[in-house]
């Protein structure tokens, strides 16, 4: 069955770093784009970042540009979100997502459980 796990989320002071990683387990992902979602409290989930099945291409939700940077790992099946310059506004559970679509901005059928970043002010 397929399974993506993610890690790497915590506390943070604002202009601080996290860096979450994906695992992907019980199938391979590597011809899906996969990307990240988050959502805060309250709040819908929405879009932060994809990356093509080769990583050649990858897209960014704007409140992030310039700040995250997507990459994947396909002989490892893991996908990294590396967080800097974190505000307090970037405060959620994160969620991994993988499919066909997602570079399109299509979501994957498939996700993780999350995992919760705090960014203090």
């Amino acid at each position: 069955q397929a399974q993506l796990v993610e890690s790497g989320g915590g506390l943070v002071q604002a202009g601080g770093s996290l860096r979450l990683s994906c695992a992907a387990s019980g199938r391979t992902f590597s011809t899906n784009a996969m990307g990240w979602f988050r959502q805060a409290p309250g709040e819908e989930r929405e879009f932060v970042a994809a990356i093509s099945w080769g990583g050649a291409v990858t897209d960014y939700a704007d409140s992030v540009k310039g700040r995250f940077t997507i990459s994947r790992d396909n002989a490892k099946n893991t996908v990294d979100l590396q967080m800097n310059s974190l505000k307090p506004e970037d405060t959620g559970v994160y969620y991994c997502n993988a499919g066909l679509g997602l570079i399109l901005g299509v979501e994957g059928p498939y996700w993780g459980q999350g995992t919760q970043v705090t960014v203090s002010s």
